[in-house]
């Protein structure tokens, strides 16, 4: 990296969050390290599980009303759990799985 006067005032590239999200390895398990009480979730007046997730792990399905996971696009970030703790269980993928991220 250059510390000339040009590259210390360039503009820093936009990326966007797909494109972060691009750099993301990940090794699926066969089985979710993911489980939602349906009851439960149905019960939740503000669904927020719906929303928080930046990998769109959760799903609404509008005809039965459940929570869908696609627990392949998780980022193990943690936020479903400060979220939606009282009915969504989440462990670490089984030992070899999930995510690693490229730059960090």
């Amino acid at each position: 990296m250059s510390d000339s006067p040009e590259s210390m005032t360039a503009p820093t590239p936009v990326v966007s969050l797909d494109d972060k999200l691009a750099l993301v390895k990940r090794k699926f398990a066969k089985d979710s390290h993911i489980e939602v009480d349906q009851a439960l979730f149905r019960q939740d007046t503000l669904k927020a599980v719906l929303f928080v997730c930046p990998a769109k792990v959760y799903e609404l399905n509008e005809e039965t009303g459940e929570c869908l996971v696609n627990f392949e696009n998780c980022l193990e970030c943690g936020t479903c759990q400060v979220a939606a703790r009282e009915y969504v269980k989440w462990d670490n993928p089984q030992g070899g799985f999930g995510v690693s991220y490229a730059l960090g």
